[in-house]
């Protein structure tokens, strides 16, 4: 029986990091204190997470002439690059502004990531697929729809949020995991015309709230939540309880939090590819626990996808 194999059908960009003491303001100018460019894009790092935790991963994207770097990139970091297509369309670029304490502001152009690319990139070993919003929502449906009636596992992680009425025609049913932080959990219930709970004086309250409203809407989808500093709350279809995983206690101050979500995401379906379609509570924390600490180990770090720690760090890591 061949290995689980995930594809990730998303964006890959060029990102272009400006160190800032602080964000640009409305009608100013500010100097930047260094300027670095790197392989980017939601898809593209969370093909690299899910590589270096030790999953086989294909990418299925588009760049133009003036990205075959970052598609080279892709390819030495583990990631099998025979789907993706070139076009004529520059390839897509993210302008990050990194602060002094390690926040990020982003500006997104799509680019070559809103190229049209059919289904049949689809390979036949494919156990799971992985799904971010920025590439036309259109193309998510058709492969999510398409992995359904295959029996793979999905994953979506809707970053940039949709419409109000994207997310309410969008197929739920179709959907396994669901992956969101706090304020995007928040959104969707609130697109979604839930009644969403009265604020809780604790994050972690107010979170497992929202998951539990977003859970009675899609309860065919496992849901998780990513808090930052408080860690990650999880709500699975067959269990009826909530789940908190404490963040990751980091070994120095954050350095940029770019990459951290991306991380997490590919860690987190790189431990759901090797738990298979039925796992235990005590499983699932495990990878849970596992993604969590590769995210802090990603934030110790520069870049997006260059600060993805391997899998045998963050396992050494885990057991210091």
């Amino acid at each position: 029986m061949p290995p689980p194999r995930c594809l990730v059908r998303g964006s890959i960009n060029v990102d272009e990091f400006f160190q800032v003491q602080e964000f640009v303001q409305p009608g100013q100018t500010i100097s930047s204190n260094d300027l670095v460019k790197r392989l980017g894009g939601k898809g593209a790092n969370q093909s690299v997470a899910i590589a270096r935790a030790g999953g086989l991963v294909d990418f299925v994207g588009a760049v133009g002439s003036d990205g075959l770097w970052v598609k080279d990139e892709l390819k030495v970091a583990g990631v099998n690059v025979e789907g993706m297509l070139l076009v004529k369309e520059n390839t897509g670029r993210a302008i990050i502004q990194v602060n002094a304490a390690g926040e990020n502001s982003i500006i997104l152009f799509k680019g070559a990531n809103y190229t049209s690319i059919s289904p049949q990139k689809i390979h036949s070993d494919t156990t799971h697929m992985v799904f971010q919003n920025e590439v036309p929502l259109q193309s998510t449906i058709e492969f999510l729809t398409s992995a359904a009636s295959s029996n793979i596992a999905t994953v979506f992680n809707p970053s940039p949020m949709p419409t109000r009425n994207e997310l309410q025609s969008f197929p739920w049913n179709q959907l396994t995991w669901l992956i969101v932080n706090e304020g995007e959990v928040s959104e969707l219930c609130t697109m979604l015309d839930l009644a969403v709970p009265q604020q809780s004086t604790s994050p972690n309250k107010a979170a497992q709230s929202l998951v539990l409203t977003l859970s009675i809407r899609i309860p065919s989808t496992n849901i998780v939540c990513t808090l930052g500093a408080d860690g990650v709350i999880a709500k699975f279809c067959l269990f009826p309880e909530t789940v908190h995983v404490p963040a990751a206690q980091l070994s120095g101050p954050p350095l940029d939090t770019t990459g951290a979500g991306d991380c997490f995401t590919g860690y987190l379906v790189a431990g759901l590819m090797k738990l298979g379609s039925t796992a235990t509570i005590s499983e699932y924390l495990q990878v849970l626990q596992r993604a969590t600490k590769a995210a802090g180990m990603c934030v110790e770090k520069a870049g997006a996808a260059s600060s993805i720690p391997l899998g045998i760090d963050v396992d050494v890591r885990m057991n210091e």
